[in-house]
């Protein structure tokens, strides 16, 4: 194992994991904290994946897939858990992070397995309904954070205090992430039980292995691996939440654009680069499932358990209420993902098209002011 990890260039970034310790408690400049805390979260967060991978394969299709589905953004989850243990303070971080999440899926991660796929290859093609059943899930997300929003922005303040608007915005996100949650599961029964051919995709292709091999790591060592891994990311994930605020001034960076675009592309990574390997090795389908379906877990799994999440740990719900340009974003990039889903068939011009809007959404998020 130690052979194949100083081969793998990714897992080199572990040594940041003992240099930000080292920096934090060094008390160096909280930038330096901030920048090598999101870096060593990278290889962890593929010491995740490969782990629940490897387990998902010993415990058969259906409990693996659940296990899946649930570790699928277990970074990005433990990153926002920590940022709301801080308190109110955090909560725009960690609602950026969850648009972040999904808008850079659909438009990053999409965007660059499209482009350097279709270099590659003239023309791809991927099965046309999985992905619009995706777009239509990520749609009905985008309707649940839509109406919070509209809620409190629409509602004359004369019909209601600012207090009483606050709390019918709480109750409403706790409602509507129940609906989220429940429509999550039965996605789930869709796409593991009922309609199971439509991802029925040789996932093991993304390491360069078949399908019918056994697991490169036995029951106990995915276990051990799992559960290092996810303590590290938890260490690093304190280390990035507490350093944010002056890291974030020091850059030039406001907390809704660190969440939008740093903190999402940080828990992120692993999967990001997986999506886009498969791609360049005309693995289409896996590339479209890997990035619309981490958007539907962030969306439909990982933002509900957040909502009900924050209830332990500050004593109310965390709202679902979003800035107008988050809102508006989410809605363009489901808008142009659909219209690129639509046909089943990607070239190079589309994905820099997604990335092109990536762009200028996050230049956009960039000149918000805190």
């Amino acid at each position: 194992m130690l052979k194949e990890f100083l081969n793998k260039p990714l897992y080199w970034l572990l040594v940041c994991v003992p240099l930000a310790v080292v920096l934090k408690y060094s008390h160096a400049a909280e930038m330096w904290v901030f920048l090598a805390s999101g870096v060593a979260i990278i290889p962890l967060a593929s010491l995740m994946g490969r782990a629940t991978e490897n387990l998902a394969e010993t415990l058969g299709a259906g409990l693996g897939g659940l296990l899946n589905a649930t570790f699928g953004n277990a970074a990005e989850l433990i990153i926002a858990l920590f940022a709301l243990s801080k308190g109110p303070s955090k909560y725009a971080l960690v609602k950026a992070s969850i648009t972040g999440s999904i808008i850079g899926n659909a438009l990053l991660v999409l965007g660059l397995a499209i482009t350097l796929g279709g270099l590659k290859f003239d023309r791809q093609t991927f099965n046309r309904t999985a992905a619009a059943s995706g777009s239509t899930l990520l749609l009905l997300a985008a309707i649940g954070l839509i109406i919070p929003t509209l809620y409190f922005y629409v509602l004359p303040v004369g019909v209601a205090g600012d207090a009483e608007r606050l709390e019918t915005v709480h109750l409403l996100s706790e409602e509507i992430a129940a609906i989220l949650a429940a429509v999550y599961v039965l996605s789930l029964v869709f796409s593991l039980r009922t309609h199971r051919h439509l991802y029925d995709v040789d996932e093991a292709t993304a390491h360069g292995t078949l399908a019918s091999h056994p697991p490169e790591w036995r029951r106990g060592v995915a276990l051990t691996v799992l559960l290092v891994a996810t303590a590290g990311v938890a260490l690093m994930s304190e280390q990035l939440v507490g350093s944010v605020e002056e890291a974030g001034h020091a850059l030039g960076m406001t907390s809704v654009f660190v969440g939008v675009i740093v903190v999402a592309i940080v828990g992120n990574a692993a999967e990001h680069s997986t999506a886009v390997i498969v791609a360049m090795k005309n693995k289409m389908d896996l590339s479209m499932n890997i990035a619309v379906g981490s958007s539907i877990q962030i969306a439909l799994f990982v933002a509900p358990v957040l909502v009900f999440a924050n209830i332990a740990l500050n004593g109310e719900p965390l709202d679902l209420h979003f800035t107008p340009l988050e809102t508006i974003s989410v809605v363009i990039s489901i808008m142009v993902l659909a219209m690129i889903s639509q046909d089943g068939e990607t070239h190079w011009l589309e994905g820099v098209m997604l990335l092109a809007v990536y762009a200028m959404l996050g230049l956009a998020f960039y000149h918000l002011k805190e």
